[in-house]
């Protein structure tokens, strides 16, 4: 069995890293473009096209609309074969919906191409990580997807410094849309070609007997902690950059806090994944929580950049955590069909972001201010972290469960 890969005359790298590094580009793709490019042009598209705070935060919920459809998918998908054509075709729904974004002015056509961009962040998300984590498991690779989800943190720093740096050579929106699209294509190539085609077509390196299912009470208040997780994501996620640049004194300061949070994202999950081999996935996950709610909390206390800032990096270091550790322990439960109870997990999540964006945006509208739906967020946040604390407190299966090794 190949354990290195030559890509290069001369030049050989073991296999594992390029096979993380497919999904590291695949993230770059159908996150940090398809995705999070709407994020630092939102406000940009507000000045220049009929988007309102309703309107944007309409687009947004419809992308995670569109990532919950790709989830429940990839929750009931058990042929590898299958999963490697979906993940392929997820990359060019990036590309295409990308394109998409910057050939028309129509909410409703718009709102199409957010829910195809979402479709392909599913396949980035959950469909790869699945195909990699059975990579791993079967080539007996430590079964850990920091560098994958790298390309996320990467992803939304990367998009935000392209916007800043169109906008200083006064590109409007259509045109950074475009320029996004040839970024896309660059990217799509080693995420495509560096991802081996599975061997079989069915999950057959790991039998049922390996998974080990946790109780329902387990299951049920992971879903309910997930969920308030998404919440509290998504509004900065979508808004932090139109919220940076309506606080006094910090006009001009979004794309900057944007970049920060991607910045700090990035090697975040090498960093988790660390900290969980000490504490365990759940103690880890609860930790991410808390310094994720204070985070958000942070900006409406204090209104200085350096806050700002600070409050950014602290929010990217954690929303990246809690994903890479639910998915990966998620794959660790199930070994035989990882994308399983990601997809579940996923779906919780992401249900949580269709309301969260629309809601959001609906209450900055009347009232003029996003301060209301940081403080929901906030607490979602904190609840989430209460619901893993009584599980850690309470369920025995996860009390025995060593997630860690």
């Amino acid at each position: 069995m190949p354990v290195s890969i030559n890509l290069q005359q001369g030049y050989q790298l073991p296999q594992r890293y390029y096979v993380l590094l497919a999904g590291f580009f695949s993230q770059l793709l159908c996150l940090g473009v398809a995705r999070f490019a709407y994020t630092p042009l939102l406000p940009l598209m507000q000045q220049q096209t009929i988007l309102t705070d309703s309107s944007g935060g309409m687009l947004a919920a419809v992308n995670y609309l569109g990532y919950m459809t790709g989830a429940l998918l990839a929750a009931n998908l058990t042929n590898l074969r299958l999963k490697d054509s979906l993940y392929r075709l997820g990359l060019a729904l990036a590309v295409v919906s990308t394109l998409g974004m910057a050939l028309t002015q129509n909410v409703y056509l718009w709102s199409f191409w957010r829910f195809v961009a979402g479709l392909s962040s599913a396949g980035s998300m959950l469909i790869a990580s699945g195909l990699i984590m059975h990579w791993l498991l079967s080539h007996k690779q430590r079964a850990e997807l920091g560098i994958h989800f790298a390309g996320l943190g990467l992803g939304v720093a990367l998009a935000a410094v392209l916007v800043e740096l169109m906008l200083r050579l006064q590109l409007d929106w259509r045109a950074q849309w475009q320029y996004f699209t040839l970024l896309a294509v660059l990217l799509a190539i080693p995420a495509w070609r560096w991802l081996p085609r599975p061997a079989s077509v069915t999950v057959a390196a790991y039998s049922r007997s390996a998974d080990t299912p946790p109780t329902n009470r387990f299951y049920r208040l992971m879903l309910a902690s997930y969920f308030c997780a998404g919440y509290g994501y998504v509004i900065s996620a979508t808004f932090i950059v139109t919220i940076v640049e309506r606080m006094p004194g910090l006009t001009g300061s979004g794309n900057l806090s944007f970049i920060v949070l991607g910045l700090a994202a990035a090697p975040a999950v090498l960093l988790w994944d660390f900290i969980a081999r000490k504490t365990g996935y759940l103690k880890a996950i609860m930790l991410a929580l808390l310094a994720q709610m204070l985070a958000i909390l942070l900006p409406l206390w204090f209104s200085s950049l350096t806050v700002v800032l600070l409050s950014a990096a602290l929010f990217g270091a954690t929303f990246i955590g809690v994903v890479s550790l639910v998915l990966t322990m998620a794959g660790r439960l199930y070994p035989s069909k990882p994308a399983k109870l990601m997809g579940k997990m996923t779906l919780a999540y992401g249900s949580a972001q269709v309301i969260a964006p629309a809601l959001t945006g609906y209450l900055a509208e009347v009232s003029g201010y996003y301060t209301l739906g940081l403080y929901l967020a906030a607490g979602f946040v904190g609840l989430g972290a209460l619901l893993i604390a009584i599980l850690i407190v309470t369920d025995q299966t996860a009390q025995k469960l060593d997630l860690a090794k």
